[in-house]
């Protein structure tokens, strides 16, 4: 009779070692799924910005098995503006994305290096930049250029140590890219010319405020926007089309013609100045030298009162023919430009700016760095990838789909 009741004391407590077993991992499992979603939670919350990426494989990191330790190295335009902060934060997720799924640790991770100019747009510290990340051997490099037809030597001696060049947001010339990440430019740039010819009801004056002439970005988005306008809207004339990198000739040929100007006046005559009759030149220098960006912008708008519309075709640009509008008063002037930042926005929902293309800069900052790890991989790289872009209004800007794709 022991013997039995001994024989089901221990079946008693086997079974509730069982059960409290299969409890424990139930809510192990429990708990294991609660962490599951709330990955699942921070991953969706961009997610939609890697779900337009074309093709959709640079979108994830899946299969990019990168060996520990291994560096990345991305050069931007610039680092302070929106747009720059969220192709920063993609590129960092992208980062962070591989590392967990490889279980990396410490020291074990991949690293990313992110670095631009302090002066957005300036070439020659891009360049010294890049000097010093190619000195550090990364295993992949990802750069937007700002000037396209830069870097060839830099180029050549990444060529030369085995590591892989992607660029992004804006090409280069050269040959031996593994990879382009940006934004449909010449298709944006027509929309945005259809979007406001139709704003001043398809005839008058436009003007077109470019942020360089030396990027890829930007004389995509120029010759698009102009292309449009010549083939579809006949009545619209593009008077004027300015550079903000050459506003230093710009603001000489303004001192020029306010000093021919001047000489008309006291002389009552519009006889041009006899040939060796320049003495007026260094004067004219020196008084360039003083005009800022916003007097020159100035001067374009006053040269043209009947302008109807203007195209910006970044933050930058938009933010200084905004400012130039206000002092003049120019209200009734449509704007549209590229770029989906804080203030942008405001100005969207106030009213002063009519339109944006809004880009896919986290989108970008994410494939650029899968475009790394797949040339380091030896995998292989599409010659394009598209990151999409969005028309936004006041109208439209508060819907939950371009909410997602603001920054």
């Amino acid at each position: 009779m022991r013997k039995r009741w001994n024989s089901l004391a221990v079946i008693l407590c086997v079974s509730l070692f069982v059960m409290g077993c299969s409890e424990q991992a139930q809510n192990t499992g429990n708990d294991s799924n609660t962490a599951t979603n709330k990955t699942e939670v921070q991953t969706n919350e961009k997610q939609s910005n890697l779900d337009v990426l074309q093709p959709m494989a640079y979108g994830n990191v899946q299969g990019l098995t990168l060996e520990k330790g291994t560096s990345i190295s991305i050069i931007g335009r610039g680092s302070s503006s929106a747009y720059w902060t969220e192709i920063k934060a993609g590129a960092q997720r992208a980062i962070d994305d591989m590392n967990s799924m490889l279980g990396y640790k410490g020291d074990d991770k991949v690293k990313l290096t992110y670095s631009a100019p302090a002066m957005e747009d300036d070439v020659d510290d891009q360049v010294n930049i890049l000097d010093e990340e190619l000195a550090r051997y990364p295993s992949a490099i990802g750069i937007a250029a700002v000037d396209s037809g830069a870097c060839e030597v830099q180029f050549d001696l990444a060529a030369e140590n085995g590591i892989p060049v992607v660029a992004f947001d804006s090409g280069t010339d050269y040959q031996d890219i593994v990879c382009m990440i940006d934004t449909n430019n010449m298709e944006a740039a027509a929309m945005a010319a259809n979007k406001l010819c139709d704003m001043i009801d398809n005839e008058g004056e436009v003007i077109a405020v470019m942020h360089d002439n030396k990027s890829t970005s930007a004389k995509e988005r120029e010759e698009g926007f102009q292309n449009t306008i010549q083939q579809k809207h006949s009545n619209v004339q593009v008077v004027e089309k300015y550079h903000l990198d050459d506003l230093e000739d710009l603001q000489k040929q303004i001192e020029l013609e306010q000093k021919e100007e001047d000489k008309t006046e006291d002389n009552g005559s519009s006889e041009p100045e006899k040939d060796g009759e320049d003495s007026d030149t260094p004067d004219v220098d020196e008084a360039a030298a003083s005009m800022t960006q916003e007097d020159a912008v100035k001067y374009i708008l006053e040269k043209h009162p009947d302008v109807k519309g203007i195209y910006t075709t970044n933050e930058t640009t938009a933010k200084l023919v905004l400012s130039v509008l206000e002092e003049l008063d120019g209200n009734d002037v449509k704007v549209v430009s590229f770029d989906g930042g804080k203030e942008q926005l405001e100005r969207l929902e106030e009213g002063s700016l009519d339109g944006l293309i809004v880009q896919n800069p986290y989108g970008i900052g994410y494939a650029t760095v899968v475009a790394c790890a797949r040339a380091i991989l030896s995998q292989g790289n599409e010659a394009e990838v598209n990151a999409g872009f969005t028309w936004v209004t006041r109208d439209n800007m508060d819907s939950e789909a371009i909410q997602k794709m603001m920054y």
